[in-house]
């Protein structure tokens, strides 16, 4: 395996955990206490906070904060200035670091530039968070969700790709990339097991 490549700009504070592999891109900041999985790439400007977990193979495009309580877990990608956060209701004035919320990104998931992910919530397998989204509710696996606050308007497959189901209901439908077939059951998607 390959060390992980830090570049001179970086800061990694002593005790990180940084996986084989992994690139640390210009003016990131890795506190002490973040584990960093083999073969990711932190982007120009990235900041990995104390109690942050991340998988392998995961994906930060430029200038993400990944706050506290936040886990990102294997082959998660996050885009270019997409926000996460950790406590629910901030005040300057009022101390809530015993307060923050959970927030795990599943397997797979991608986060659209510039999304917004509110704490406390779950993201599923594979879903895919439009660019500019707000996230204010656990995303079941592949779910497809755009806007403020983000809805469900349909479901994506492990490459990617939209799949022709509706957003509710039932349905069977083939990934155009791959031919990977998926099925939706009572507002469940996910593929179809040969």
């Amino acid at each position: 395996m390959t060390a992980a490549t830090v570049h001179p700009t970086a800061i990694v504070d002593a005790g990180a955990t940084i996986g084989d592999g992994t690139r640390i891109w210009h003016w990131v900041h890795v506190s002490g206490g973040a584990r960093i999985g083999r073969d990711c790439s932190l982007g120009q400007n990235v900041f990995v906070g104390n109690k942050v977990t991340i998988g392998n193979n995961v994906k930060i495009q430029n200038n993400v904060s990944v706050y506290d309580n936040v886990t990102l877990e294997d082959d998660v990608f996050c885009g270019p200035s997409m926000v996460f956060t950790n406590v629910y209701n901030p005040r300057s004035h009022v101390s809530r670091k015993s307060e923050y919320r959970d927030t795990l990104v599943k397997r797979g998931a991608t986060l659209g530039a510039n999304s917004t992910i509110v704490c406390g919530v779950t993201i599923g397998e594979f879903a895919f968070i439009g660019a500019g989204s707000v996230v204010n509710r656990d995303v079941p696996a592949y779910a497809l969700m755009i806007g403020v606050p983000a809805q469900r308007i349909g479901w994506m497959s492990e490459h990617g790709e939209r799949l022709n189901l509706p957003a509710e209901g039932n349905g069977e439908a083939t990934c155009p990339a791959t031919g990977r077939r998926y099925v939706l059951e009572n507002d469940i998607c996910r593929p179809h097991s040969d």
